[in-house]
């Protein structure tokens, strides 16, 4: 029953998109087919064509992260393997415990409820980051912090 809901929920907001991206997008005859087969579709049956496609042809419906590279510092080598002192933790993984983790960006963020929550919501889709130029001794700790509350976390 639940599932149900779930899923007309998801059709409705769907459609809802379909509709503004129809108006303010113009299809190219050679997609319209295409684009009216898909618009017909059931929001789960969308779901499994992007992942057959994702397996076709070995892409990602994720937009990419590109993470920039700092430059070697000058006496450093290019490679060299001096340690970091600052780190972005990136929450990976949720849990089952969704709520103890929410508590806990709340807690290392500073940030409102919904924020939190909007964050840890995000996080089952796609790694997102908690926060950012954290000292190694204060990313350990909030390490620890996440994997008491049951979540997996990065430091980068």
């Amino acid at each position: 029953m639940a599932e149900e809901k779930e899923e007309q929920k998801e059709q409705q907001q769907a459609e809802q998109q379909a509709q503004q991206e129809q108006e303010e997008v113009e299809v190219p005859a050679k997609f319209k087919k295409i684009v009216e087969e898909i618009e017909q579709m059931k929001v789960a049956d969308l779901a499994e064509l992007v992942k057959i496609l994702e397996k076709k042809f070995g892409v990602s419906a994720l937009p990419a992260q590109v993470v920039p590279q700092a430059a070697p510092q000058p006496g450093q080598e290019a490679g060299g393997a001096e340690e970091k002192s600052e780190y972005d933790i990136v929450l990976t993984k949720v849990g089952d415990k969704k709520i103890e983790v929410i508590k806990v960006v709340r807690d290392v963020t500073q940030k409102g409820l919904k924020e939190s929550k909007d964050l840890v919501d995000a996080a089952e889709n796609q790694p997102q980051v908690v926060k950012e130029k954290v000292k190694k001794e204060e990313a350990e700790e909030i390490k620890k912090k996440f994997e008491v509350a049951g979540a997996q976390v990065e430091l980068k």
